[in-house]
C-alpha cells in the first residue's frame, strides 16, 4: 500500500530525532553559511522550520548556501521554511546536490538563485495525506489537498513561467527531471559539474513514488492507525485555516 511505504519513509528517518540530533548540518565561514538539508521534511522525524531558523539567525546577513538532498515530506513545513529563507536577509543559493523530491522543491525554489549538480533529481507531483471518516471529511481533505496542489503550481508557473496546463500535466504525472530537463523546464537556473561522475543516489525508501528511478526493498510498516489519527487531525486542524 502507498500508505505503508510512505510512513516507512518516515520511519526510516526518526533516529536523528530519538538521538536530539539537528536536522540542519553548518558549516560557516567569514562571508558565507553552507546548510545542509540531507533528511526527510517533518516537524518531528527530519529537516524542520525551527532548526532551519535557529541556522539563519546564527548566519546574520551572510549568503546563504543551501545544500539540499531530500525526497521531500510535510508541505507546511516546507512551506514554513521557504518562508524563512525568503526573509534572510542576504543572498540565499540553492545547491540541488542529489535529489530534491515534492516538498523539498519548494526549498530550493525559494532561493535568489538554484543550482543542480549534473547527475541529480528533481521531481513534482501532486500532494498525498492519509485520510479516514465519513464521505462529508474525506470530502474536506480532498478540497484540502486540492487547495494546496494550487498554491504548489503557482509556485512552478511564477518559476518557469510554464503555463498553468503544462505544470498540471507535470504534477499529474510525478514527472522527475534531469539537470538539464530541470534547466529546459526553467525550474534552475545553473547546472554545476558531477567531478565524480555519479548519479544521485537515494538512502530513502523512495516506492512510494510511481516513477522513482531507484527504489530500496520494501521494509515492514510502523503503527499505521496511530500515525493515520494524529496526520486526520492535523488535516482537521489546517483545514480550519483555510475557512477562515
Amino acid at each position: 500500500m502507498k500508505i505503508n511505504k510512505l510512513m516507512q519513509l518516515l520511519k526510516d528517518n526518526a533516529a536523528n530525532k530519538a538521538e536530539n540530533i539537528s536536522s540542519i548540518r553548518m558549516e560557516s565561514t567569514e562571508s558565507d553559511m553552507h546548510l545542509y538539508v540531507y533528511d526527510v521534511i517533518d516537524s518531528y522525524w527530519g529537516a524542520n522550520a525551527a532548526d532551519l531558523v535557529k541556522s539563519l539567525a546564527s548566519a546574520g546577513d551572510k549568503t546563504i548556501h543551501l545544500h539540499i538532498n531530500s525526497p521531500g515530506g510535510d508541505v507546511f513545513e516546507a512551506r514554513a521554511m521557504a518562508a524563512a529563507l525568503v526573509a534572510h536577509k542576504g543572498q540565499v543559493i540553492s545547491h540541488i546536490d542529489g535529489m530534491t523530491a515534492s516538498a523539498a522543491t519548494y526549498l530550493a525554489l525559494a532561493a535568489n538563485e538554484v543550482r543542480m549538480t549534473d547527475g541529480g533529481l528533481f521531481m513534482v507531483h501532486n500532494s498525498w495525506t492519509m485520510a479516514m471518516g465519513d464521505r462529508t471529511e474525506l470530502r474536506q481533505t480532498a478540497d484540502l489537498l486540492e487547495k494546496i496542489d494550487g498554491t504548489i503550481a503557482s509556485d512552478y508557473a511564477n518559476k518557469t513561467g510554464a503555463t498553468a496546463e503544462q505544470v498540471a500535466a507535470w504534477m499529474d504525472a510525478e514527472t522527475w527531471f534531469t539537470a538539464q530537463e530541470a534547466m529546459n523546464a526553467g525550474f534552475i537556473d545553473a547546472i554545476d559539474p558531477n567531478s565524480k561522475g555519479e548519479k544521485a543516489q537515494a538512502k530513502w525508501n523512495l516506492s512510494a513514488y510511481a516513477n522513482a528511478p531507484e527504489q530500496k526493498e520494501e521494509i515492514e510498516a510502523p503503527d499505521l492507525m496511530a500515525l493515520s489519527a494524529q496526520q486526520i487531525q492535523m488535516n482537521k486542524n489546517r483545514l480550519r485555516l483555510f475557512q477562515i
